[in-house]
């Protein structure tokens, strides 16, 4: 796609970027197909395509509008285009530079500004853990659009104190200990079952995507900076052989921070080496499966799962939890249409795009129950939670699964 910047953005990293990325694009309109917001309201720019066309006006010097603005809010993130993309168009990358530059340039009503400001704030704050509490004390007499975001309180159970010379670093996340806590601790059972001691950089925080999508780049970037702090000193010295992401929303960024810190001159190099030594938890299953077969015992039924947009399109891992939980012994399916389609979780989107968020969630709720499962499984705190709000049957992480059946 030609593109001509405008005099502001042509001498940019961001605009050389956005143009490099432009040039990639054919007009093919192969992504329309598998966009969840076009499929739900038939909107071109409610598309990839349409959405590249928008960035690439304003790129170009026109000024953006709040149509502008809330057509890029619709995007879900969730990546299912660069999937289906012939030309390898990085389309993430893009509209994160679209949504600075229209956010920059349109200024949003007030309790939209101010919702997605607490958002920002409130989510990676060491407050989030107490008010959660407060929440789940009085779950019951939430209104259910806020009991949605507040799951029942959730026992952690133990966490393994055995050590192993296979050691690994774990983000802990920053909802996911007050929300979900036995995620982490199934995580840490299961991998001292094979062997692997988890340990737990204690300040190492948000993974920095709440407020890098949420247009506080520079505020996501200084997590990120924080958490290579916390980390570097185990990974410089050797003594941790991955940093391990149980949630994969989390995983997909950590796993660019070099990408996203790449002109930083104090930062760059430790960047792209936490990047290199991030595997999600699922990727270390070819060697958990050969030790763990004769321990696990499988429960019947079916484990409807659901990959999430942030594993099989943002890390393009796609098939390894379904092909080594059933070679221990488990019956995971997946739903047979449209698995590669977003829940409607996306992070913050299901808060600030509910209109959208709910009827894709039981759609593919929908999809998940044809199968007749006895639990749902996920790799993301976002899907299980947006995924349990609308459904009776259990959601669960798939390590719990397999941590309850090692247990038993």
């Amino acid at each position: 796609m030609q593109t001509e910047l405008a005099p502001e953005f042509k001498d940019s990293a961001d605009g050389r970027e956005a143009e490099a990325i432009l040039r990639k694009c054919v007009h093919c309109g192969f992504c329309t197909a598998t966009c969840p917001t076009y499929q739900l309201l038939g909107d071109e720019l409610d598309g990839p395509r349409g959405r590249i066309y928008l960035i690439k006006q304003v790129l170009e010097g026109k000024e953006p509008t709040r149509s502008t603005q809330l057509h890029l809010d619709r995007c879900l993130t969730c990546r299912n285009c660069e999937t289906t993309c012939p030309s390898g168009v990085q389309y993430g990358h893009l509209v994160d530079i679209g949504r600075r530059i229209v956010d920059e340039k349109v200024p949003r009503p007030a309790l939209e500004s101010a919702t997605r400001w607490l958002l920002k704030e409130a989510l990676p704050s060491p407050l989030f853990g107490p008010a959660m509490k407060l929440g789940q004390s009085v779950r019951g007499l939430l209104p259910d659009a806020l009991k949605a975001k507040v799951p029942a309180k959730q026992d952690a159970g133990t966490w393994p104190t055995r050590t192993h010379a296979r050691q690994v670093l774990m983000l802990a996340g920053c909802v996911q200990p007050s929300m979900m806590p036995n995620i982490n601790s199934a995580t840490a059972r299961v991998l001292d079952a094979a062997g692997i001691q988890t340990l737990v950089a204690p300040k190492a925080g948000c993974c920095g995507a709440v407020k890098f999508h949420l247009n506080d780049q520079d505020g996501g970037k200084a997590q990120m900076r924080a958490n290579i702090d916390a980390w570097w000193p185990q990974v410089d010295g050797g003594a941790v052989e991955a940093i391990v992401m149980n949630a994969s929303g989390c995983g997909v960024t950590v796993r660019e921070y070099g990408h996203l810190l790449r002109d930083d001159p104090a930062y760059a190099h430790k960047a792209a080496r936490i990047s290199a030594l991030t595997r999600d938890l699922s990727e270390l299953l070819p060697d958990l499966v050969p030790v763990l077969r004769s321990r696990v015992k499988a429960p019947q039924g079916v484990v409807a799962y659901h990959p999430p947009c942030t594993l099989q399109h943002g890390q393009k891992l796609r098939g390894g939890v379904e092909v080594h939980l059933r070679a221990l012994g488990f019956d995971v399916q997946v739903a047979k249409v449209e698995a590669n389609l977003c829940c409607g979780s996306a992070g913050t989107y299901s808060v600030l795009q509910p209109e959208l968020a709910y009827p894709l969630r039981d759609r593919k709720l929908g999809h998940l129950q044809q199968l007749q499962p006895t639990v749902i499984a996920s790799a993301n705190i976002g899907c299980i939670t947006h995924l349990q709000s609308g459904t009776a049957a259990p959601v669960r992480h798939w390590i719990e699964l397999l941590d309850q059946a090692i247990s038993n």
